[in-house]
């Protein structure tokens, strides 16, 4: 019995070291071992373990399993509906991707309700795997990152507006998707689980294009137009929650409106000062004069980049923590004096031009390519 209990474990081994394969791989440790345990059949983790690193149609990843295409076929669409794989219809063809931790079945675990799983123990399980230090530096350690920081738009400043390119601009990049999807918070409900989620709304996370239009092919998520689109953005900002875009130039797939206390990757940006997000092009400027030091910016920013701090004898002012700041414009947005506006930074990001260029350097950074 010994032996057909290690060659189990061999399979999910073998499928936690092609996970860890990826671009932004996945270190491995016994919890991740737990989760993909509870997520995995044998099956399953047999056939994601001999996935290569590009899309394949059920033919070859048939060859590759030694099962017949029949059997492959069913057992991929299975894990497709459980956010193990991603199902990508291409002319003719239907091809398959091995769904990375993140962006990936962390999420599609977690934008639904599922009867099937402990939800609770997930979630715990995650949380446990996030912190460790292995992980962090995984997700985060590069200097490309998942996401890019967007400015409230209303804070730009009318003097730089003709300046700001389409890929700064949250509403830019909805119209030109011509719409997309709305879902599940993905961390919000995990924080749920763990009896820390805050009173944010749940179903604002949007996603575009191919990543919307999966998302509502395998049930995850139901169709926005660009006006509902909209409409959730100014919601979210008017609840003070910071905008975070997938960090490319074209064709961006997703829009989060996040909060420090349940979002994964701002909570990494307040405890340990590095995130998977880049910052927007703007940083919050003080206008001492006009500040009448009540603390409100101090109080609404999501990581605690500013403080109050004794300013000579005229009482606290706001003290900008520059090299954490993600010029979200949250702190300028709920100031009441209007002292915090936000003004251009002198060195602008400027995205990865897609995600395959995206990923070609997540893959260079981690020495993988």
């Amino acid at each position: 019995m010994g032996h057909l209990i290690n060659a189990k474990e061999e399979v999910y081994r073998a499928l936690a070291e092609r996970l860890n394969r990826n671009p932004v791989g996945a270190p491995g440790s016994e919890v991740l071992m737990e989760i993909l345990h509870r997520l995995y059949t044998e099956t399953e983790a047999m056939v994601g373990a001999k996935f290569p690193l590009v899309p394949l149609p059920a033919a070859r990843i048939a060859d590759l399993t030694g099962m017949r295409q029949e059997d492959v076929t069913a057992v991929l669409d299975g894990m497709a509906q459980k956010g193990l794989v991603l199902d990508l219809p291409r002319r003719d063809e239907v091809y398959y991707m091995l769904a990375p931790v993140v962006i990936g079945f962390f999420e599609y675990t977690f934008m639904r309700v599922r009867e099937d799983l402990d939800m609770k123990e997930l979630a715990e399980l995650f949380e446990r795997y996030f912190h460790n230090d292995e992980v962090k530096k995984e997700f985060a350690g590069g200097e490309t990152t998942f996401f890019q920081t967007l400015v409230y738009e209303s804070l730009i400043p009318a003097v730089v507006e003709t300046e700001v390119l389409e890929y700064e601009r949250a509403s830019a990049i909805i119209r030109q998707s011509g719409g997309g999807a709305l879902t599940m918070c993905a961390c919000r409900h995990k924080a749920s689980h763990l009896g820390k989620a805050c009173d944010a709304p749940l179903d604002v996370c949007t996603s575009l294009g191919g990543a919307a239009d999966w998302l509502l092919r395998r049930g995850l998520a139901r169709p926005a137009t660009v006006d509902d689109l909209l409409r959730t953005l100014d919601r979210t900002e008017k609840l003070g929650l910071v905008h975070m875009g997938d960090n490319v130039l074209n064709n961006p797939t997703y829009i989060c409106h996040c909060c420090g206390c349940c979002c994964v990757v701002l909570k990494s940006v307040r405890e340990y000062g590095k995130g998977s997000t880049h910052p927007s092009n703007f940083i919050p400027e003080v206008d001492r004069e006009g500040c009448v030091g009540c603390g409100t910016c101090a109080d609404t920013c999501h990581i605690d980049a500013i403080s109050m701090m004794d300013d000579s004898g005229r009482g606290e002012t706001p003290q900008v923590n520059k090299d954490l700041c993600l010029g979200c414009g949250v702190c300028a947005a709920a100031c009441p004096s209007g002292a915090l506006s936000m003004a251009r930074r002198a060195v602008l990001h400027v995205p990865p031009e897609n995600k395959k260029e995206q990923f070609l350097r997540f893959a260079r950074e981690r020495g993988k390519a």
